[in-house]
């Protein structure tokens, strides 16, 4: 315990004193703008927004739609973040757009301390995004930021935004000391830390957008006390995601995506069944309720009155850390018969072959637990986009603003509940209901994204009516 703390002083110390050392940097390189031709940019160009994420750009898709947005209505986006995976294909071709990439992140060796690696990490961040905020880019008239990540996303915003005279907009998708609480535990020492860190420099935003009402409203109370306005800007599919309505482009999309696979032509008639479940193999994804309803979905073997359960194909799409270990797991229940009829598929895709699988697919799955309790997944917005129905996780606050109940999706929290789910809405009794479901994903996904940023975002940004 005493080594735990003193460890953990050390770090604070080491990055506060770097935290110091980079603001007195960025007092230097804020006074100093950019020439256009470090920036790229003519100065007589359009109004400039930055749009920033400390992730990945390629699985960013709300700040993607942002950007698109923004030069949609003739503005020009600085769009900064990673590049791990290739980004939406309108972005790469958008003359209005320029990518500003960041170098990779550290990533944490075994034999290092969480307590040791995280402030070094945010160090490296700390630096890199300060040098091109404000030494690759001129200033701009707004920089729109996602948070979470708030570390150091937040603090460098805010100090830059200050020096430049530029106004800040956070985009709160969630709350980043709830996502770390998940991971580290809510006693760990960096949570408290972090939790006040995100209140207080959450609250230099200009404006804020939420993706619920539920959050906005939690960031006007303690311990957020938010005082500048709070606009709830819900997310919406991008029209990369249509519903398909015949099956030759069924057909199409199932073959190029699974070339020869013995279960798209039982698809196609209906004698099985295709359902998807995207995600980024996080811990706020528990795959085992997955895993665990689809043990049961097979050991049932039938629906009851001799109507035997069709074979699924499962598709599950996504990076990240905990795919490996739930890999794992699926091999050990396929060789031991426990998924007897169900095929369990794994890929990343391409933007234009997951909207079609979207489309193609009988049913969606979303095991998203919201950290927070008041955030909501893009992915069912992206199905309900597809005219895909859900089952999704429901356990938290915010999920009746998105998924209703029995018109658009149903929800569940075990894995019981879920395998009953599947064995009613796969079976040939509950294809009805899931037709009635689908029609319901149809019309709530037929609100898009442009609409509603064009009355929200755009007359904030000066860009309304300046359609491009």
């Amino acid at each position: 315990m005493l080594f735990t703390k003193l460890v953990t002083y050390f770090s604070l110390l080491c990055l506060a004193a770097a935290s110091v050392g980079f603001l007195l940097w960025i007092i230097f390189s804020a006074l100093r703008p950019a020439t256009p031709k470090e920036s790229g940019r003519s100065k007589d160009s359009n109004a400039v927004v930055q749009v920033l994420v400390l992730g990945d750009i390629g699985r960013s898709p709300r700040m993607t739609y942002h950007a698109l947005s923004i030069a949609r209505l003739a503005g020009r986006v600085d769009l900064v973040g990673y590049l791990d995976t290739p980004p939406h294909p309108d972005i790469l071709r958008n003359p209005n757009i320029q990518i500003h990439a960041l170098p990779p992140p550290p990533v944490r060796p075994r034999h290092i301390p969480f307590l040791l690696f995280g402030p070094w990490k945010a160090v490296n961040q700390l630096y890199h995004l300060s040098w091109v905020l404000n030494y690759r880019l001129q200033p701009a008239q707004w920089l729109l930021v996602q948070n979470p990540p708030s570390i150091p996303t937040l603090f460098v915003a805010s100090v830059t935004c200050y020096l430049r005279k530029t106004r800040l907009m956070i985009d709160w998708h969630n709350y980043g000391w709830t996502i770390l609480a998940g991971n580290r535990g809510s006693r760990h020492p960096l949570v408290s830390l972090a939790r006040a860190y995100e209140c207080f420099f959450g609250r230099f935003g200009h404006v804020n957008l939420t993706v619920t009402e539920a959050m906005g409203r939690e960031l006007r109370r303690a311990p957020y006390r938010v005082e500048s306005p709070i606009l709830t800007l819900h997310d919406r599919p991008a029209d990369i995601f249509r519903p398909v309505n015949s099956r030759s482009e069924r057909l199409a999309i199932l073959a190029r995506i699974f070339p020869g696979h013995p279960l798209v032509p039982l698809i196609l008639d209906g004698s099985a069944r295709l359902i998807v479940s995207s995600t980024s193999w996080t811990p706020d994804e528990d795959f085992s309720l997955l895993l665990d309803a689809l043990v049961r979905y097979a050991s049932d073997g039938s629906v009851g009155k001799g109507e035997k359960q069709p074979p699924v194909l499962v598709v599950i799409t996504g990076k990240g850390p905990q795919k490996d270990m739930y890999m794992e797991q699926i091999e050990v229940l396929r060789k031991s018969g426990a998924l007897q009829d169900i095929t369990v598929e794994t890929s990343f895709l391409s933007f234009p072959d997951y909207a079609g699988l979207l489309a193609s697919a009988d049913l969606g799955i979303c095991l998203h637990k919201s950290s927070s309790g008041v955030d909501l997944p893009m992915k069912i917005v992206d199905m309900f986009g597809a005219g895909l129905p859900v089952a999704a996780y429901s356990g938290y606050e915010s999920f009746a603003e998105l998924v209703k109940e029995g018109e658009n999706g149903r929800g569940f929290e075990t894995a019981a509940e879920l395998a009953e789910i599947l064995a009613h809405l796969l079976s040939e009794r509950g294809r009805r209901e899931l037709e009635t479901l689908k029609a319901g994903a149809v019309n709530e996904g037929s609100r898009r994204w442009d609409s509603e940023w064009d009355a929200i975002v755009a007359p904030i940004l000066g860009l309304h009516g300046r359609v491009q």
